[in-house]
């Protein structure tokens, strides 16, 4: 495949280094002079833009994460008055207030041009039919790859989310070749075309682009299967631009990364000591060409792997491993950490167990207690109750080999647990704060 801006996508790794720290000290200096937050927290280091003379001094800079962006809503993170800003997108707020981000018309047009970048990396061309089945309106998803595919030449269908039965007819009737959504949606699509039965691998369809959520390679293995195409991820968030952040070429090795649009670090979360490449640790990132909201060192909480050796497709950028975790969301039970990602691939490694599944932890007495609901495919249920509680110990053992914790696992029919076209909920944690 053809690579989309290989002017900066092939860019030697010394002319890259050169770029970014041109970037970096525009960066630092422009919100020290626009941005109260950032000039007090350099000010409070005695860091001035000046001092900014390599790469390795942006461990000179503050870290940001979203309680100072919440702290000054809705515009204070603003570089640009707000005549300036041509638009607005924000989270969901479902913890509190939403975090607020703004775009001036070279920002729309950066983030454009990135997620091209990201839709050509999965293998879009003008001649595909991309099927956009992310929620719309405030989120940045449906919005960022929208306009990217369109600069690369596809005809897109803003579908949006939910209304499955309606995304199958567009699918059918509209011949559509590339499918983007959460990882979770698309195994929804698949699973109400096969109760309609619609055989999915008879349709144009030949490509996903997923992202919005984490998901694993047994997740991935199904969605391929059931959908009968290639599944690349990608990866954004709003807080540093949207999706284009990184994405996976064909090859589906590593999501590579926009270097020259971002500077990327790995850290320890708990020290915040730099990491070598090769070791998981926590993914910060800076912004150098953002205008309106440019933001430093923006604490993830995603962990990560990057790789800088050289991808077979011929780009130079570095690749980071997808995201299966993130810090907050590590659930500590019984003093055992765990991340939810682990017990999912101790799930989808069971055959007859369907990738929906939901974690309830709570309290009895003192004790936490770990619970596991798993839907079993139809084939699996059986009449006699000795073959189910078998089969109940055998994903029980296999949870406990992995997080080395017990858990109670329930058996529930196909299609009992709730589905939804965004973001997949995973984890009741119903124990008391406090």
């Amino acid at each position: 495949m053809p690579i989309w801006n290989a002017e900066y996508e092939t860019m030697s790794r010394d002319a890259l280094a050169e770029l970014q720290l041109r970037r970096l000290q525009s960066t630092v200096a422009w919100v020290y002079e626009r941005v109260p937050h950032y000039r007090d927290a350099l000010d409070a280091r005695g860091v001035r833009p000046k001092d900014i003379k390599s790469l390795d001094d942006v461990r000179l800079l503050p870290t940001t994460d979203k309680s100072a962006l919440r702290d000054t809503y809705p515009f204070g993170m603003f570089a640009v008055p707000l005549e300036q800003v041509v638009r607005v997108h924000s989270s969901s707020g479902t913890t509190g207030k939403p975090i607020v981000v703004g775009y001036t018309r070279g920002d729309l047009n950066t983030w454009t041009e990135l997620t091209a970048r990201v839709a050509s990396l999965a293998g879009i061309t003008e001649h595909d039919r991309v099927q956009m089945a992310f929620l719309y309106g405030m989120f940045t998803g449906g919005w960022g790859m929208h306009y990217g595919i369109e600069r690369v030449g596809a005809t897109v269908f803003p579908a949006g989310s939910g209304n499955t039965e309606r995304q199958l007819m567009m699918m059918q009737d509209f011949g559509t070749t590339a499918l983007v959504c959460t990882p979770s949606y698309a195994l929804y699509i698949a699973e109400v075309a096969e109760q309609h039965g619609i055989d999915m691998r008879s349709l144009p369809l030949r490509l996903g682009l997923f992202g919005g959520e984490p998901s694993g390679e047994g997740m991935r293995a199904e969605i391929q299967e059931r959908l009968g195409i290639l599944a690349t991820d990608n990866y954004g968030l709003s807080e540093v631009m949207g999706p284009g952040v990184s994405g996976e070429c064909e090859r589906q090795d590593g999501l590579h990364m926009a270097e020259d649009h971002f500077l990327f670090e790995v850290v320890d979360p708990l020290t915040g000591e730099a990491l070598p490449d090769g070791e998981e640790g926590e993914l910060l990132i800076t912004t150098l060409t953002k205008e309106a909201f440019p933001v430093l060192r923006y604490r993830t909480h995603d962990l990560t792997v990057i790789d800088r050796t050289a991808c077979a497709c011929g780009r130079t950028s570095a690749r980071m491993r997808k995201v299966r975790a993130r810090t907050d969301d590590m659930l500590i039970i019984r003093g055992v950490n765990v991340f939810p990602s682990q017990i999912e691939d101790a799930l989808l490694s069971i055959e007859g167990v369907e990738p929906h599944y939901l974690i309830v932890v709570d309290r009895k007495g003192a004790l936490d207690t770990l619970e596991v609901r798993i839907e079993v495919a139809g084939n699996m249920f059986s009449d006699v109750m000795a073959d189910m509680v078998a089969f109940s110990k055998r994903v029980a053992d296999q949870v406990q080999s992995v997080v080395g914790l017990s858990a109670k696992i329930t058996l529930v029919e196909p299609g009992t647990i709730e589905r939804t076209a965004g973001k997949a909920r995973h984890v009741i944690d119903q124990r008391p704060m406090g």
